[in-house]
């Protein structure tokens, strides 16, 4: 299989080079496309619209899916976790979530992740690889189909975050291409508006994420307000420190369209960094840097073994965000969402122990 293409990571433009290229017409292309992904089949043989004999022919050179579900895990709050395997038998995790007038799924861009941050079960896995572009549309497909059955539609349409496994900016390109496939009005129509994509603080891809012209909202992980605490929670801020990553948050700022999100993300951990002159010195610091339009989203850390660190007191949460209140900061509590299947913020590991809740297959 892995010699094989995986059509799911082709754009329309790719899917018209390919079928030219063994010989058959430029319309199959938008067949093949719209059978992927606004029908959203992952076997070329359920595109019935094409002829036996190219379905068979695309069976020999192609394939439409590379990635199996292992596992599914239900919450008790509805959200679902999915554990799958690519075909070289590395896992990825796909998390649906469900809230009123609205679906959320977060998407995994690398298979594990390379970054070590200190409070996060992901970083246990370390890098396995990169995620292909088609492996990242092939999750949206499979979460989708799972939830609401293959092809049909949405009730709510799709918002998705780039929030899962891996730093999404050391596999750029890919998760680039994967958006852009995944934006196309012949497919799945999921447009950059309703996406988010978070980074740990990749300097030069913020820069380059800047001067894109269709891109997705942007979240920054800080989770600290100083280098010296940084430095131990988050190791990425070694190679770029705050300065330089408020320098390129700055610029970005410079950059927003109406109606663009920019968030920075604070997961707080008890007695680490939820003090009230945390948020004093994270107040302090953009108004250094003038991020007047950002906005800040705090996370109460999510507890899992082997990880020492707990969440803080609930009154201490809500003084951290007072505090951030009276100096003029934009402050969101994010409500945990499946903590009970490992699949709320910092727990993806992929977890398949029995006791999980599975969702009947």
């Amino acid at each position: 299989m892995s010699e094989k293409l995986h059509l799911t990571g082709f754009s329309m433009n790719d899917l018209t080079a390919f079928v030219a290229s063994i010989g058959e017409p430029k319309y199959r292309a938008k067949q093949i496309f719209k059978g992927l992904h606004a029908r959203r089949l992952l076997a070329f043989d359920e595109m019935t619209d094409l002829p036996k004999a190219f379905r068979e022919k695309l069976n020999e050179i192609a394939t439409a899916s590379c990635l199996t579900v292992e596992s599914r895990y239900v919450s008790v709050d509805g959200t679902r976790r999915f554990l799958m395997k690519t075909h070289d038998n590395l896992p990825v995790e796909t998390v649906f979530i469900p809230t009123s007038g609205r679906d959320t799924i977060c998407f995994s861009s690398q298979s594990g992740c390379p970054l070590k941050c200190d409070f996060c079960l992901t970083a246990k896995l370390g890098l396995l690889r990169n995620l292909t572009a088609g492996e990242i549309v092939e999750q949206i497909i499979i979460v989708l189909n799972d939830v609401y059955g293959v092809g049909k539609e949405t009730p709510h349409g799709t918002n998705l975050v780039g929030m899962g496994a891996g730093e999404p900016f050391l596999n750029f390109e890919n998760l680039i291409k994967a958006l852009g496939i995944m934006s196309d009005a012949e497919g799945l129509f999921i447009v950059p508006n309703r996406v988010t994509v978070s980074t740990a603080g990749i300097v030069p891809k913020i820069y380059e994420f800047a001067k894109l012209e269709a891109r997705p909202h942007l979240a920054i992980s800080l989770s600290a307000p100083t280098n010296e605490l940084r430095d131990r929670l988050m190791p990425i801020n070694k190679r770029w420190n705050i300065e330089e990553l408020f320098a390129a948050a700055q610029e970005f700022q410079k950059s927003l369209r109406r109606g663009e999100r920019f968030t920075f993300e604070y997961v707080l951990l008890g007695a680490v960094n939820d003090s009230d002159e945390h948020a004093r010195e994270l107040a302090r610091l953009l108004e250094k840097y003038d991020l007047r339009k950002v906005k800040i989203n705090l996370i109460a850390h999510n507890s899992a073994e082997p990880l020492e660190y707990q969440p803080p007191r609930p009154e201490q949460i809500q003084r951290f965000k007072d505090v951030l209140e009276s100096k003029g900061v934009a402050a969101y509590l994010r409500t945990p969402r499946g903590r009970d299947i490992y699949a709320a913020c910092g727990q993806l590991a992929a977890k398949s122990e029995p006791n999980l809740v599975q969702i009947a297959r």
